[in-house]
């Protein structure tokens, strides 16, 4: 019987130690980064749901809204894609949906700082079956004119 035995000395019992511990907070963190950038499934099927989450936002809006049906391209353009980039920073990804038709609510935003009061900031929500999957505020201002995340910063 042949046996076999390793000798290891405090150094290399302590570097197996902190390279173990480096490996586990690496993991933890790419987890818990990549598990926070996802955003709790949002059901947005009536204009109350769409109020109030807007209004969880710190949105005011208008009374008044507009719908339309909207298919989600399966190949994406410049500007599309710029676009999900957007949605990307906030959680969503249109890539998902590609060739779907979704309803695009919006809403006049009545307290834009800037802009209170005035009919050219609006929230766009994106939303498929009853589920949010994107959005943004935006100005159609001719002079300064934007688009943000749904999010204040």
């Amino acid at each position: 019987m042949k046996m076999f035995t390793l000798r290891l000395r405090p150094k290399t019992i302590f570097g197996i130690i902190l390279i173990a511990a480096g490996i586990i907070v690496a993991a933890v963190t790419f987890y818990s980064n990549h598990a926070a950038s996802a955003p709790a499934s949002v059901t947005l099927e009536t204009d109350e749901q769409r109020c109030a989450y807007l209004s969880s936002l710190g949105w005011q809006t208008g009374e008044d809204y507009e719908e339309k049906q909207v298919t989600i391209p399966q190949e994406f353009n410049e500007t599309y894609a710029e676009y999900n980039e957007l949605q990307k920073k906030q959680g969503f990804d249109l890539e998902d949906y590609r060739g779907m038709t979704a309803t695009v609510y919006t809403y006049n935003i009545t307290n834009y700082a800037g802009f209170e009061n005035r009919d050219c900031v609006f929230a766009n929500l994106l939303v498929c079956g009853g589920e949010l999957i994107g959005g943004d505020v935006c100005s159609t201002s001719v002079k300064d004119g934007f688009i943000e995340p749904l999010k204040k910063e």
